[in-house]
């Protein structure tokens, strides 16, 4: 009889401990599950806004997709950021003479042409800013989309593509626009490069972003 009661008794410890064991084992599995979920949902918090134009352009012809889109896209595969289109309600032209001539109009009245969309910006640390110089400025549609917000205590990083201006004075207006913002030296890669030479436009976008340490 004692025999059995011991044998009772041993089984009925190692149910116990193989329920206990199941519980921990579940609980881990769904810490870790937690924490994978957590980590995915703040990835990122980088953004990549940007104006790209497509059609005709200067030194490259007529492309499918623009030179500072090209950019932007590596730029947000490098520091793993969200990407946002600036795009506005009418489209340019996609004759290079008369894109050319109606951003020249919009530079000279200050116009700030109506956008589709937005995005939220606020929780975003970062923001790399591009576009392609226009009458050695920024796109006026660039104009409308900042305007729109506020930059209290964030990064601005602007890049641009050009044919001889480099980023021209926009570190500057970019300072103005965006008050309370840290700006950060830019990036000027030329058009055809972006288009052409993508190889090295990509390994020019890598050396800057490790100058501006923003990745090892």
């Amino acid at each position: 009889m004692k025999k059995i009661i011991l044998i009772l008794c041993s089984i009925l410890v190692s149910l116990s401990l193989m329920g206990c064991m199941d519980k921990n084992s579940t609980f881990i599995e769904q810490e870790n599950n937690s924490a994978r979920v957590d980590t995915n949902q703040n990835a990122s918090k980088s953004l990549v806004v940007y104006f790209s134009r497509a059609g005709e352009n200067s030194s490259v012809g007529n492309i499918e997709k623009g030179n500072t889109e090209i950019i932007a896209e590596m730029i947000a595969q490098e520091t793993n950021a969200d990407l946002f289109k600036i795009e506005p309600v009418e489209d340019y032209p996609v004759t290079y003479d008369e894109c050319v001539a109606l951003a020249k109009q919009e530079k000279e009245s200050n116009a700030r042409p109506e956008i589709k969309g937005d995005i939220d910006i606020d929780k975003y640390d970062v923001i790399f800013v591009g576009y392609p110089i226009w009458w050695s400025d920024m796109p006026m549609p660039v104009y409308t989309f900042l305007e729109a917000h506020q930059y209290e205590g964030k990064t601005i990083i602007p890049f641009c593509t050009h044919e001889g201006s480099g980023l021209a004075n926009t570190e500057n207006y970019l300072r103005n626009v965006c008050k309370g913002a840290e700006v950060l030296n830019g990036l000027a890669i030329r058009g055809r490069i972006a288009q052409n030479e993508q190889e090295k436009a990509k390994e020019e976008v890598e050396n800057w972003l490790k100058e501006i340490n923003i990745i090892k």
